[in-house]
């Protein structure tokens, strides 16, 4: 199991959007913050893609989190937060 910590600027992020959000939203919203706490936790080396600088990014409809997996490799930094909405 990995710990995950989140940065300041990813939490007041899911803040503000969550506090935006239309009701239904906010329930997505905080369905996907745990869906990607749990995942982080248990696999993050294997969750989401690649990206440059040993950055990592997955997506949880509908957030879309930026993550590293740290050097002493138990713990796992969410770096941005972003809400997405799908094409129709």
């Amino acid at each position: 199991m990995f710990r995950v910590e989140w940065l300041q600027s990813a939490l007041d992020e899911l803040a503000t959007q969550w506090t935006l959000a239309a009701s239904t939203e906010r329930q997505a919203i905080t369905a996907a913050t745990h869906a990607i706490e749990r995942r982080l936790a248990e696999d993050p080396v294997h969750e989401g893609e690649s990206r440059v600088k040993g950055r990592r990014i997955t997506f949880v409809p509908p957030l879309a989190v930026t993550f590293r997996i740290e050097a002493d490799a138990k713990t796992v930094t969410v770096l941005q937060v972003r809400v997405f909405r799908r094409r129709k």
